[in-house]
């Protein structure tokens, strides 16, 4: 699990095809590597990715076709820049919401421009995302936590304040046109599965008892209920 805010960025050393899918090395001399171990889960861009190697400076992540398929890692190249979050502990100050580093989706950045000191973001998000999503409310985008200006229709406006953008991979990767990674809030989608369950569950409960019932016309005539 993780919270969104990002611990620092690293950049893309090397993409290597390895039967049929990729490994993955990221280089980063700001993350600290002192308590990494292998089988940890970095969240890189904000995917929950398994570490398989790792240095002083670097680590190794294998990409599954599953994963390549459902998010933008596919246009990763040698030198882009990724935000990287490791797992968070109990102990962790909780600074942006819950996230999972499971991507529900690639979106698009379809605008940007500078609004005073912050930059003004719109992006395109897959419409079956966007029941989801909630004017105020929380995103993962490349493994960010941020809160939504306005969602319309599919489109998701949010507003970068410029330290997000300096310690994140916005200022030099998020351009027009550039994909994102996109995680939905969590709790809307349990939420949504619940409310989905129960009303279902409820009617086929009110339909049982229907069936069952043992209060038929002739058990309340005989009980004094009818004349």
């Amino acid at each position: 699990m993780f919270t969104g805010i990002i611990e620092s960025v690293g950049h893309v050393k090397a993409v290597q095809p390895v039967g049929g899918d990729i490994r993955l090395i990221i280089e980063s001399n700001d993350l600290d590597f002192d308590d990494v171990k292998l089988g940890d889960s970095i969240a890189s861009n904000g995917i929950c990715l398994t570490v398989v190697d790792f240095g002083t400076n670097y680590y190794a992540v294998d990409v599954s076709r599953e994963t390549i398929a459902r998010t933008a890692l596919e246009d990763l190249k040698t030198g882009d820049i990724v935000n990287l979050e490791k797992a968070m502990l109990p102990t962790t100050r909780f600074g942006g919401h819950i996230v999972a580093g499971h991507v529900d989706g690639v979106g698009v950045v379809s605008k940007l421009q500078q609004d005073a000191r912050s930059i003004y973001i719109e992006i395109e998000i897959p419409k079956e995302l966007a029941h989801y999503t909630a004017t105020k409310g929380s995103i993962t985008l490349d493994g960010i936590s941020l809160t939504t200006n306005l969602v319309r229709d599919n489109i998701v406006s949010l507003n970068i304040i410029p330290h997000t953008a300096k310690v994140t991979n916005i200022a030099k990767h998020w351009l027009v046109g550039n994909k994102v990674n996109v995680e939905v809030d969590i709790v809307a989608r349990y939420l949504e599965r619940l409310l989905t369950k129960t009303s279902a569950g409820a009617v086929d409960t009110m339909n049982n008892l229907s069936s069952q019932s043992m209060i038929t016309e002739s058990f309340l005539a005989e009980n004094g209920f009818m004349k």
